[in-house]
């Protein structure tokens, strides 16, 4: 039987400025994403869209999830595997692609982890479990775009 998880989050637009929404540049795109007993996160949109780059972005946060999910996995997968990871750094990056209308869309996303491992010999089977942490992060695999992995592992 499959299990369910529920989810709550709070998101509150700080960016009324005195006029609401009278133009598209009369507001901020500021706003705050609130769950309970956790720091807020500061959000705004991209500031190609009128944003605020000191605040994350939507599309930030989302390449964010796909890149922790995928650690997630990854180092449950190590563990099970007795892979002793002792270092773990992705700089991941997303392309979204605007349409005509002003919509858009995510292409792709490509993770880019570098895994530090206490012992050379566990290499192969290290850089192996890459492809199972993606076939099992909840995240990607509720993503309509491919999610790539070009990852690397070094030994301590």
């Amino acid at each position: 039987m499959a299990k369910a998880h529920q989810y709550a989050v709070t998101t509150t637009w700080t960016g009324n400025t005195g006029q609401g929404t009278r133009s598209y540049k009369s507001y901020e795109r500021s706003h705050t994403v609130s769950v309970e007993n956790k720091p807020d996160i500061m959000g705004s949109s991209d500031p190609s869209f009128l944003g605020d780059r000191t605040r994350y972005n939507p599309e930030e946060l989302l390449v964010a999830s796909l890149s922790t999910c995928h650690m997630l996995w990854y180092l449950h997968l190590c563990a099970e595997a007795g892979i002793i990871v002792t270092g773990y750094v992705d700089n991941a990056t997303g392309v979204m692609i605007e349409t005509a209308d002003g919509g858009g869309r995510f292409q792709q996303v490509t993770l880019y982890p570098v895994v530090t491992v206490a012992d050379a010999s566990m290499i192969d089977k290290a850089n192996a479990l890459h492809e199972l942490a993606n076939r099992k992060c909840f995240i990607a695999n509720s993503c309509n775009f491919p999610v790539h992995h070009q990852p690397r592992c070094i030994s301590a």
